[in-house]
This record gives C-alpha cells, sequence and structure tokens, in this order.
C-alpha cells in the first residue's frame, strides 16, 4: 500500500472544501496516511479521516507519547534523539514519516518554517509533495528542490530568508546535503 506523510502547520487549524477533497482522493486510492499527533493541521487531518471513519492511518508520536491520536489508529513510536523536548525531539517523527513515505500534502500557513523543512526532506529524496499555501488557497505539486526554489521565491523576501535558514539549520536531518 502507498503511504503519504500528511501534515502541516500548527496554525491551520481548519481544513476548506479544496483540502478536504484532496483528502477524499487519498481516502478513494486507499493510501495508507502517516501523520503525527501535533494541534493544528496534524489534528484536524486526524479528526477529518476519522469524522470518514477511513481505516489507513498510522499516527507518529516521539517517545510513545501522542498528543493527539482522534481516530485511535494504530501508532508508530519514533525514539526521540534525547530528553529534552524541543525541535528534534519532537521532529524525530517527522523524519521517519518522510523516510516511510512515497510522497507528500503538507498544508502550509505561509509562514512557519517547520513544515518547509518535511517539504525539503522529501523533494531532496525525489518523493513529490503536494504543498496547500493556506492564504493563496493554492497547491503547487513540488518534485525537486528546483520546484520548492520556484514557492519561497515567489514569497515576501522575509519569510523565504527565515525559511531558508532554517532548511539551512535543519540539513542534518534532511537525507541528502541542504539544498540551499
Amino acid at each position: 500500500m502507498k503511504r503519504v506523510f500528511a501534515g502541516g502547520s500548527r496554525r491551520v487549524t481548519r481544513l476548506n472544501a479544496d483540502v478536504r477533497h484532496r483528502l477524499d482522493q487519498i481516502i478513494q486510492h486507499q493510501l495508507c496516511v502517516l501523520i503525527g499527533d501535533a494541534n493544528g493541521a496534524d489534528k484536524a487531518i486526524q479528526k477529518y479521516l476519522s469524522d470518514c471513519q477511513y481505516p489507513n492511518v498510522v499516527v507518529f508520536c516521539t517517545g510513545g507519547e501522542c498528543r493527539n491520536n482522534v481516530g485511535g489508529w494504530p501508532v508508530r513510536s519514533v525514539d526521540p534523539p534525547h530528553r529534552v523536548k524541543d525541535f528534534a525531539y519532537f521532529t524525530a517523527k517527522d523524519a521517519a514519516m518522510a523516510r516511510e513515505s512515497e510522497f507528500g500534502l503538507m498544508l502550509w500557513d505561509g509562514k512557519s518554517s517547520g513544515t518547509m523543512v518535511n517539504v525539503a526532506r522529501l523533494v531532496s529524496t525525489g518523493k513529490p509533495v503536494v504543498l496547500y499555501v493556506s492564504p493563496a488557497k493554492a497547491f503547487y505539486t513540488l518534485k525537486t528542490p528546483t520546484d520548492l526554489e520556484s514557492v519561497l521565491s515567489a514569497l515576501p523576501r522575509d519569510v523565504t530568508m527565515r525559511v531558508r535558514r532554517y532548511i539551512a539549520d535543519h540539513a542534518r536531518e534532511l537525507a541528502q546535503p541542504a539544498i540551499f
């Protein structure tokens, strides 16, 4: 069964009709959804899949502690790199989902950097990502680092620079060297 890493920004708390339609396509194709346990996009996607009674979901949690598992799905516990609950602690599961998936669906608020690190994780290993940019209400299909760069270059300079710095700072977590 093909696996999709679904997730996004914590500020994305509601799914519009276009995003729900994309999730309906995932359900129709019976893909396995790998999703994190964070509030925001993760929880909103979990709620929608639970409301649809979709069974093909695995919730990834760090250290076995799930913050959200709306549908009571199987849990995949990822060992944290250390006990301090910082960025590396909570994103250990993101790196695992990126490795174990064939592609991604990311919901981005247009500002936060963490979602874009996940996009970079996927495209740097040749895995396509459908990126929904919430403020623009637009989907972009990204297959290469060049595609990601095109999206970033269209953003306000301060956002672009912050996201590029964030990706570069976390490049060691990517499967390949930094793409910026």
